[in-house]
């Protein structure tokens, strides 16, 4: 069994989340006038689509997870500061051998994200119950939770190995998350 910690996310508090007062007409009238007021004052340029940023994020596809990645980014303190890549499995579409035929496009996207962003990791998370790691493993290799963190943690050991080997200077945060949000890191 590889070595292994739980993070559980922090809460992300949106507009709709219960809260935060509601926010009434009156409100969003003086907002409006405020920011045009500042806009006029504030010639600030538009942000260039290069810069300095923590990571890129490979994930999956499943709308499950999208939420629960986004929290374990901000619970990192990533919000706003990392790319991502999103294919069916994840780190296991980027690497294994059943999904060849995506791997060129993970590591040409790897290599702008690193021109273009000057990140410093990547953050590779697959998830429990993925559909791509059936296919890439067989049932049986997901059939239990023990056998299914194993083939995670397998694949994952190769996707850092292999972003060590192209890109040396990247650290690599590997884990899989959980059906709660919550991610075992692998590695």
């Amino acid at each position: 069994m590889p070595d292994c910690t739980i993070v559980t996310p922090h809460a992300v508090h949106h507009t709709g989340c219960g809260c935060l007062p509601p926010l009434g007409r009156r409100g969003i009238l003086a907002g409006r006038g405020i920011l045009a007021g500042l806009g006029g004052l504030l010639a600030l340029p538009a942000l260039a689509g290069s810069g300095h940023y923590e990571a890129m994020l490979v994930n999956c596809i499943d709308p499950r997870f999208t939420t629960g990645s986004f929290e374990y980014m901000g619970a990192r303190h990533m919000r706003n500061l990392y790319s991502q890549f999103v294919i069916a499995g994840g780190p296991i579409g980027a690497v294994h051998p059943r999904f060849a035929a995506w791997h060129q496009a993970f590591w040409d996207n790897l290599d702008i994200t690193v021109a273009l962003h000057d990140i410093h990791a990547v953050v590779a998370l697959t998830h429990r119950d993925c559909g791509a790691a059936k296919l890439a493993f067989g049932e049986a290799a997901v059939a239990t939770p023990t056998a299914e963190t194993t083939a995670h943690a397998e694949v994952l050991s190769i996707f850092r190995a292999e972003v060590a080997r192209r890109k040396p200077a990247l650290k690599v945060h590997t884990g899989i998350m959980a059906l709660d949000g919550s991610v075992m890191e692998v590695g």
